[in-house]
C-alpha cells in the first residue's frame, strides 16, 4: 500500500510561500494514501492559474488542461477508465467564469470524480484582478473603485444544479481537508469541494485571519444536529452563514452516478477490454466522420 511520501515527485512548487495550495496538495496526497490508492491508480486534471499547476506536483498521473476546461477532460478520462481514481481541480476563476457551464453540467451529469476548487477571490496568476469569487466592493487591479458585481455562491448553485455531494474547507484545517477529500473520492458520484485557499500575495481581505474570525465549521459545535442528507437544511445553512460554512455539507447516497446509468457499460477500463473490429468495420465507422 502506497504512504504519502510515494503521492510526492522531484517538482517544486513555484507557488508564493504562504500559498494555501500548498496544503491541498498535500491532503490529496494524504487523502489518496489513506484510502488506499496507488500513484498509478490516481489521475489529477487541472486547469489554468496558480492552482493549475498541481497536477504536476503529485506523482500520479496528470494533466495541466487548458481555462475552464479541466471538467471536460476528467470526465473523458473517468468514462474512458473507470478504474482510475480522477480528481480534478482549479481555482475559482478556472471553475466559476470560463468553465461554470463545465462545472454545472458536470454536476448534474454526476460522474464519479471529484472536484477541488482551489478558492482564493482573486485571479492570482495574472496580478490580482476581480473573480466571480470577489466580493462587492472589492478592490483590486481591474476595479480599482470596488467590484459593482455580487459575489457568486457555488455551493448553492452546487445544490439548485442536483449535486449529490458538496462540500467546503479551509485549507489551512489539513485534517478536515484530508477526510472531506477521502470522503469525495469513497462518494458514487460527482464531488464538489470547495477550499478556502488565501492569496497572500495579491488578497488582502480574505487572509487566514479573515477566514478564522468568519468561519462556520460544521465539526464543532454549529453542526450540532445538522443533517448532510436534508438538501433544504443545507441551502438553508449556506445562505444563514454567507456562504463560510465549512465541513461536509450535503451528500446524496441514493442517487446512481453516471457511469452506472449507461446501459452496457463495462466496469474494465478500455485499455483492459479485449475489442476487436474488422478492417470492414472500421472503415464503416470512419466513412462516417467523412
Amino acid at each position: 500500500m502506497a504512504t504519502f511520501k510515494e503521492f510526492r515527485n522531484n517538482v517544486k512548487p513555484n507557488w508564493c510561500p504562504g500559498c494555501g495550495d500548498f496544503s491541498i496538495q498535500a491532503a490529496i496526497q494524504r487523502a489518496s494514501a489513506n484510502v488506499g490508492l496507488e500513484p498509478e491508480q490516481l489521475a489529477v486534471i487541472s486547469g489554468i492559474g496558480c492552482s493549475g499547476r498541481i497536477s504536476g506536483y503529485i506523482n500520479a498521473y496528470g494533466l495541466h488542461g487548458i481555462h475552464g476546461r479541466a471538467l471536460p477532460i476528467a470526465q473523458g478520462v473517468k468514462l474512458a477508465n473507470r478504474e482510475l481514481t480522477v480528481i480534478a481541480s482549479g481555482g475559482d476563476g478556472d471553475g466559476f467564469a470560463i468553465g461554470m457551464g463545465h462545472t454545472v453540467h458536470a454536476i448534474r451529469r454526476n460522474v464519479n470524480l471529484t472536484y477541488i476548487v482551489m478558492d482564493n477571490q482573486i485571479y492570482g496568476l495574472t496580478k490580482g484582478q476581480t473573480s466571480p469569487r470577489s466580493a462587492e466592493g472589492f478592490k483590486t487591479k481591474s476595479t480599482p473603485e470596488g467590484s459593482i458585481e455580487s459575489v457568486l455562491s457555488p455551493l448553492e448553485i452546487a445544490l439548485s444544479a442536483g449535486a449529490t455531494f458538496v462540500a467546503q474547507s479551509f485549507s489551512s484545517d489539513l485534517k478536515q481537508l484530508t477526510a472531506l477529500i477521502e470522503a469525495g473520492i469513497k462518494h458514487e458520484g460527482f464531488s464538489l469541494i470547495n477550499v478556502f485557499s488565501p492569496c497572500v500575495t495579491f488578497n488582502k481581505v480574505n487572509t487566514y485571519d479573515w477566514f478564522k474570525e468568519n468561519i462556520v465549521n460544521l465539526d464543532g459545535e454549529a453542526g450540532e444536529g445538522y443533517d448532510p442528507s436534508n438538501r433544504l437544511a443545507a441551502m438553508t445553512k449556506i445562505m444563514e452563514t454567507n456562504g463560510l460554512v465549512t465541513g461536509l455539507i450535503y451528500q446524496d447516497t441514493k442517487r446512481r452516478s453516471y457511469e452506472n446509468l449507461i446501459t452496457g457499460f463495462k466496469q474494465e477500463g478500455l485499455a483492459n477490454q479485449d475489442i476487436k473490429i474488422s478492417r470492414e468495420d472500421f472503415a464503416k465507422l470512419a466513412a462516417d466522420f467523412v
